[in-house]
């Protein structure tokens, strides 16, 4: 099964946020749905350039119309410093009507595996049709102060501290404090333990979970529902 598959990404605008393999599963998807339509990949925040991707930084709709009709997949993106790229200069509510399916990469978390969020974040469009948050598996067995991009606003939503070690238990907390995804996915889950591991925080939370390797492109369905809400952790 695809990874469209797997998520039930379908027309419109889906937002990944969290941690653990956003712009991954960003491009994964694109090629995954290059084959059914056209696909918009842009960010709310700040992601480095595509080196595969036509990259337009205009407001113009019949240039992207032109590039999706030439390449069927480009990115969006406003030039930001350090090189990297802003979100597009089109609003995004008008994105959905140019391609057939956007794909937003709508969070920061500074390359760790783990994150918890500030009210500002993340930077979810209105018109999104679904949310997936993601988490690595790398981040388990680690301390929260390493493995956390926020430790002290996941440590204040969970109960932990930041010499804690980061569990499915307290990321379940987490998750289950702020609730912004629609489903999880658990990425770097390419160990028996590390899908066990993912595999206990579905039976802790009330949304589909999901759990795989990205970079081997293998994953699974861990969950329907999970249990219909949690308890902090003692």
């Amino acid at each position: 099964m695809t990874l469209a598959g797997l998520l039930g990404v379908g027309p419109g605008l889906t937002a990944l946020i969290g941690g653990g393999g956003k712009t991954t599963a960003m491009y994964l998807l694109a090629r995954e749905l290059c084959r059914r339509g056209t696909v918009i990949c842009c960010t709310s925040t700040r992601i480095l350039p595509p080196p595969h991707l036509p990259v337009l930084s205009g407001d113009s709709r019949a240039a992207v119309g032109q590039a999706l009709a030439e390449a069927g997949c480009v990115c969006l993106g406003a030039p930001a410093p350090e090189g990297k790229l802003g979100p597009p200069a089109l609003d995004m509510a008008a994105l959905p009507g140019l391609a057939d399916y956007v794909l937003v990469e709508a969070d920061g978390s500074r390359g760790l595996p783990l994150k918890a969020h500030l009210p500002h974040e993340p930077v979810i469009p209105a018109c999104a049709a679904q949310t997936v948050l993601l988490a690595g598996a790398s981040g388990f067995g680690r301390p929260i102060r390493e493995a956390v991009h926020r430790p002290e606003r996941y440590c204040a939503l969970s109960g932990a501290s930041p010499g804690d070690t980061a569990t499915p238990r307290n990321l379940a907390a987490v998750l289950a404090a702020e609730r912004l995804g629609d489903q999880v996915f658990v990425n770097q889950a390419d160990t028996a333990e590390a899908l066990t591991l993912a595999g206990e925080l579905a039976a802790l939370l009330p949304w589909p979970v999901c759990a795989g390797s990205l970079q081997r492109g293998k994953w699974t369905c861990l969950s329907s529902y999970g249990a219909a809400g949690i308890s902090p952790p003692v």
